[in-house]
């Protein structure tokens, strides 16, 4: 079996201080995926640098609110950056191809089975998928954090077994990574590690995530059973070296065992659409983080809150406010609040459609 991989590119790698792209990068990083193409490693590029690149291309005639001016940026700089990329692989005989994706696109089981379909094709006639937030029409509460987001989610939606995360330093540190004693966490036990209040949020100054959000979907895609490698970026033949496993200096999340069906991975990475909350008590708490797979059953509910058709995603809470899971439910609002603590009725939400974790 081939193996597949997502490797994600920020900004920060692939423009130069000045906003423009940085050609040589670029060209680097298409040298060393034409290499793994080569060597039958399936490869799934998602890629920032529309926005950077489409300032150094016009000068707005009047001052552009945040929104306006991504959208301008992105319209102009994504036909740059995907002809650049279109170029560089035709140098080594291999065609790629555009997918622009909003956060809506994730929302509904049709239009994520409709892009997994797409890029599978894509990749099944030996194109490279190149994917990017659709920031022409984005707007900021439909928004992806950043692309690091982003590639966590195609990277759930592709079954993909690794996870490249490529940024301007070696991985997360300990401290800020330039502080005298800040030392890199070359290994992330999810299950046993608890780094979170050390980790430092900065940002680049094309970028729209950070360290934190690495961070965040670094651990959510290994909960999946998804191994993930935070790298530097302008290290020189990067991904070969990470692929072929020689010892570079970088964070590796360890994936863990139990892995998720292609469905809990939806749900999973579908927090962002809630459309209601459903509070359980405590036995309905205790169980539902145990071990076993249950669902969550009606008399284990102590309220509804928000409206909600049948099918939607919804966020379960406990009594305390706090988030421990999230669901399609069987039920919309109205017919859920009637069956609030009763026995003897179907789950509100099924084990089968239902992710336990932040």
């Amino acid at each position: 079996m081939k193996e597949r991989i997502i490797v994600k590119v920020g900004s920060q790698i692939l423009t130069r201080k000045d906003g423009t792209l940085d050609v040589t990068r670029m060209s680097a990083l298409v040298d060393q995926i034409a290499e793994l193409h080569k060597s039958n490693v399936e490869v799934i590029l998602v890629s920032s640098g529309a926005v950077a690149s489409g300032k150094t291309e016009i000068k707005a005639k009047a001052r552009l609110d945040i929104i306006s001016a991504r959208q301008l940026y992105s319209s102009i700089g994504q036909v740059k950056l995907i002809n650049r990329y279109s170029d560089l692989f035709r140098q080594h005989g291999i065609i790629c191809g555009q997918i622009l994706v909003t956060k809506e696109d994730f929302a509904t089981r049709r239009h994520y089975l409709n892009q997994r379909n797409c890029m599978t094709v894509m990749l099944e006639n030996k194109v490279i998928p190149i994917v990017n937030e659709n920031d022409a029409i984005s707007v900021n509460e439909l928004m992806f954090t950043d692309n690091d987001e982003l590639s966590g989610l195609v990277a759930a939606m592709m079954d993909s077994k690794k996870l490249i995360i490529l940024s301007n330093i070696d991985g997360i540190f300990s401290d800020a990574p330039d502080k005298p004693g800040s030392q890199i966490y070359r290994e992330i036990d999810i299950q046993k590690d608890n780094i979170e209040n050390s980790i430092r949020s900065s940002k680049s100054s094309t970028g729209r995530g950070g360290m934190t959000t690495k961070y965040n979907v670094a651990r959510k895609a290994a909960e999946e059973g998804i191994e993930v490698i935070i790298a530097n970026g302008r290290k020189d033949n990067i991904l070969v070296d990470l692929i072929r496993g020689k010892d570079v200096i970088s964070t590796h999340f360890v994936p863990s065992k139990k892995g998720a069906t292609s469905v809990k991975k939806w749900i999973a990475h579908s927090d962002g659409f809630t459309k209601g909350e459903i509070h359980v008590n405590t036995n309905a708490r205790e169980v539902l983080l145990g071990d076993k797979a249950v669902s969550l059953l009606p008399v284990g509910v102590t309220k509804i809150t928000g409206n909600f058709d049948a099918d939607d995603i919804v966020r379960i809470m406990d009594e305390a406010g706090k988030q421990i899971g999230i669901g399609r439910t069987s039920y919309n609002s109205e017919k859920a609040r009637e069956i609030i603590g009763k026995s003897n009725n179907k789950p509100i939400i099924h084990y089968d459609y239902m992710y336990i974790g932040k």
